[in-house]
């Protein structure tokens, strides 16, 4: 599945709204309240992707009253990319005979703490953070090298059976074994 906005909700309440001056704001602002106050927002700027495949579809944010902050909408902002998540991931466990046992994430939203305890209490399973967040560019990156030669990988086992990525002509280490885990602080029923 795919997401179309995730990261990108925050650039736009940045950018476009000016409600945080940095990305990293957002998890600031959506922990200061304990809930989204009843704000939810769709922010399917470009159609909604999987598991609806609605391009004619329009963002939204709704539940708005005078009571409303800019850490209501930050909150709402971070649950809705760990709602979308977590539609896919449904869609995944149902379609598939193995259920998902631990989500691993990659990307800038994962700085987020809050996102990521979010993301782990509406799934009811871990979620595996990366020590490096940008994991996806840099797994490109090193397949692009191994393609041409430029590098020679092995695989090597490390500790609670995940994998250590090897670079033999440089001796570096890239290590994508989760460094932070976020267990559900709550189970859903």
């Amino acid at each position: 599945g795919s997401i179309a906005i995730a990261g990108a909700a925050v650039q736009w309440l940045r950018d476009n709204l000016g409600i945080i001056s940095k990305a990293s704001d957002v998890g600031e602002l959506a922990g200061q309240v304990p809930d989204t106050g009843g704000v939810y927002f769709v922010p399917s700027f470009s159609g909604l992707f999987a598991p609806y495949w609605r391009e004619d579809s329009r963002g939204v944010i709704v539940g708005l009253t005078q009571f409303t902050t800019k850490h209501h909408i930050c909150r709402a902002t971070l649950e809705s990319v760990c709602w979308q998540s977590k539609e896919i991931i449904d869609v995944m466990n149902t379609e598939s005979a193995t259920p998902l046992l631990a989500l691993k994430v990659d990307g800038g939203l994962t700085a987020s703490d809050l996102c990521m305890q979010i993301q782990a209490d509406l799934l009811g399973i871990a979620v595996d953070r990366p020590r490096m967040a940008e994991t996806t560019a840099l797994g490109a990156a090193v397949a692009a090298a191994v393609a041409v030669g430029d590098l020679e990988l092995r695989r090597e086992s490390a500790t609670a059976g995940s994998a250590r990525l090897v670079v033999t002509d440089t001796g570096a280490q890239v290590e994508f074994a989760a460094h932070t885990r976020f267990e559900p602080s709550v189970h859903p029923e």
